[in-house]
């Protein structure tokens, strides 16, 4: 696993090395650059996890090249600003920009290296922080105390001590992604990125520069890839990629190093690679909509996440999980299930694996009243989920409300009903809905419709 790489840039040569040999002796990876274009030149070769800017400098000044960055597409990584003779004017300036904090010279070493550790926590907790808000749940240890779930969590906490490929496997809302979560978090590079990637919400055409990154018009685009160096890449969906961008990934898996879109130099690497699927790749790689090295290459370690009702005895569990984090993430009124409504739910088929039953818990919390939930609610509000599937979403929409309001709970239920069809994949919902993606998608924001807690 790679240490945390930093960017020194100072035209002082005694400070550069001086600040290198202390950031080495803690483990860090570390490039130097005496000047802006030296610096521009750096960010190209390598996404760094930090930079320390040097304000005067003889060509461009740091607060300038600060500007540069924030403007071109914002900054890659935390940037602490260093100078001899800064003013308040100057370092408020450094933080409207963007910096993360600043530091006066002559240095102090402590106080450096204090500064580095917090900005990189900062950073990671803010990567951790987008991640949770994508998932339908902050809980990273997989719930559950069945035999099956009991197995897959040692299974996967062995796997997690080996830097091999996992390819994980199961229905949707199974809960592949917290899994992968799992692995990462017991691997030894759990202290580096996570970075999950939905292939099949990636726009048609754009999979190599969102996977690779792109270099045009001297702006560096970093890809997932690098933005995963020295942890984990979690590829979720991965048989909807393209055959050109399953190329590329083959060839950057086999040579540990790749080229960026529109580069002219190769981007060394050093990732653990997470993949999911839904489908059956042995069928997919028959039937050449899969390259063949690809599988193999990811295939390392099968993992093979169970459908609920394989381990239904989890349910209460689950049940009291998902109330949990609703009353707190949504501060919806606390409800408890009643064992009768428990045996009910521990009877069910769960099509939709533990996605369908936090979507049932959120309903039941929103529309029920009363401190218990009775199987009579239950049973209610899964027919109403039944009938919705079998009107498209018109049954449960209420006529006693404004027309406006009613056709938006309706094109609400119309979309929700298309992913839970569709899995999650927006092209084929796109293609029978009639609409085009890019409208879909503002449909689907709009609505506030998460497209990943679907899959």
């Amino acid at each position: 696993m790679s240490a945390p790489h930093i960017l020194v840039v100072d035209d002082e040569p005694d400070i550069r090395e001086l600040v290198r040999d202390i950031l080495q002796d803690e483990n860090f990876s570390v490039a130097m650059a005496e000047d802006a274009a030296t610096a521009k030149r750096a960010l190209r070769d390598r996404r760094p996890d930090l930079i320390l800017l040097d304000i005067w400098m003889p060509d461009l000044d740091g607060i300038s090249l600060l500007k540069e960055w924030s403007e071109s597409g914002g900054l890659a990584c935390p940037v602490i600003m260093m100078s001899g003779h800064g003013t308040v004017e100057t370092a408020v300036e450094a933080t409207r920009l963007g910096a993360y904090d600043f530091l006066e010279k002559p240095l102090s070493l402590a106080k450096l290296l204090l500064t580095v550790e917090r900005a990189l926590e900062a950073e990671r907790l803010a990567q951790e922080n987008v991640g949770l808000k994508r998932r339908a749940s902050p809980v990273i240890e997989p719930i559950g105390h069945s035999p099956a779930m009991q197995r897959l969590r040692e299974q996967v906490k062995r796997i997690a001590q080996h830097d091999s490929w996992v390819l994980i496997s199961g229905e949707p809302g199974s809960g592949r992604e917290t899994f992968a979560r799992y692995l990462h978090a017991h691997s030894s590079r759990r202290d580096r990125p996570f970075i999950d990637v939905a292939v099949s919400a990636i726009s048609k055409g754009n999979e190599e520069r969102e996977l690779f990154g792109s270099e045009a018009d001297g702006n560096t685009h970093y890809g997932r890839l690098e933005q995963a160096a020295g942890g984990t890449l979690f590829l979720d969906e991965v048989a909807d990629m393209n055959l050109e961008a399953q190329a590329q990934l083959v060839g950057a898996l086999d040579t540990g190093s790749f080229m960026r879109v529109g580069g002219s130099a190769p981007v060394n690497i050093d990732v653990r690679v997470i993949a999911a699927t839904q489908r059956d790749l042995h069928r997919a790689v028959e039937e050449k909509k899969f390259r063949e090295d690809l599988f193999y290459q990811l295939n390392v370690v099968p993992l093979v996440v169970p459908p609920l009702r394989d381990h239904r005895e989890d349910v209460p569990e689950l049940l009291e999980s998902a109330v949990d984090h609703l009353v707190e993430q949504d501060k919806l009124p606390y409800r408890r299930f009643s064992i009768g409504a428990q045996n009910v739910l521990r009877h069910h088929d769960w099509p939709g694996n533990i996605r369908e039953l936090k979507n049932l818990v959120q309903r039941v919390l929103i529309l029920g009243r009363g401190d218990e939930i009775g199987p009579q609610e239950v049973e209610v509000a899964m027919g109403a989920v039944q009938a919705a599937s079998i009107a498209g979403g018109l049954t449960g929409v209420s006529f006693d409300q404004p027309l406006r309001d009613a056709r938006d709970a309706f094109e609400k239920a119309y979309l929700e009903y298309q992913l839970e069809k569709h899995a999650g994949n927006v092209s084929q919902m796109a293609e029978e809905a009639g609409m085009e993606r890019t409208h879909l998608y503002r449909k689907l924001r709009d609505r506030g419709i998460e497209i990943k807690d679907r899959r």
